[in-house]
């Protein structure tokens, strides 16, 4: 058995509401074991014996849309990858008044074009750093959607293809 999350992107915003025993319900019935979902922005943890993460995904994904009729984006890692994740954060996680944030792309081009419009920040509102299949961004508090980046990495075109996560809710997924 391997430890998963799922970061389903861009759930209870937008007009998809779904409830966490709802969403917790499908993984079940997928199979999975010792389902878990954690806070109400899709985060769920699960048990399986798969290492096909790309099955996994799309399981996920057609199971979503069916049940709840929505295009459905997720991200699966195991825990592992998501303990990287959070030991890689090269700012200070606890800078008060600033935002630790981490950026998962499904498309390695995305985060590298993601990188590239990074560059020349201002570095008193926003930082961003690359790291191993994600993209760190510290921003400061009531700047998120914003910021440069931060209207940057809400264009449509990005929507498919990344998540952004608080480091806070990492941590809380690893416990």
């Amino acid at each position: 058995m391997t430890r998963y999350v799922a970061l389903l992107r861009g759930i209870n915003v937008g007009g998809i509401n779904i409830k966490m025993v709802d969403l917790a319900r499908v993984f079940t019935e997928l199979g999975f074991e010792r389902v878990k979902t954690v806070l109400a922005s899709g985060n769920v943890l699960f048990d399986s014996t798969s290492a096909d993460v790309p099955a996994l995904k799309k399981a996920i994904e057609t199971a979503l849309n069916r049940e709840f009729g929505y295009e459905a984006w997720v991200f699966v890692l195991d825990t592992a990858a998501l303990q990287a994740i959070v030991d890689g954060y090269p700012f200070d996680p606890d800078r008060e008044g600033w935002h630790a944030y981490a950026m998962i792309a499904s498309e390695p081009s995305v985060l590298a074009e993601l990188a590239e419009s990074a560059a020349g920040l201002d570095p008193a509102v926003e930082q961003v750093a690359p790291g191993d299949g994600v993209l760190y961004w510290e921003v400061e508090k009531g700047m998120t959607v914003k910021s440069a980046f931060g209207k940057n990495t809400g264009k449509p075109k990005f929507k498919a293809y990344t998540t952004t996560r608080n480091l806070n809710t990492l941590h809380k997924l690893l416990k």
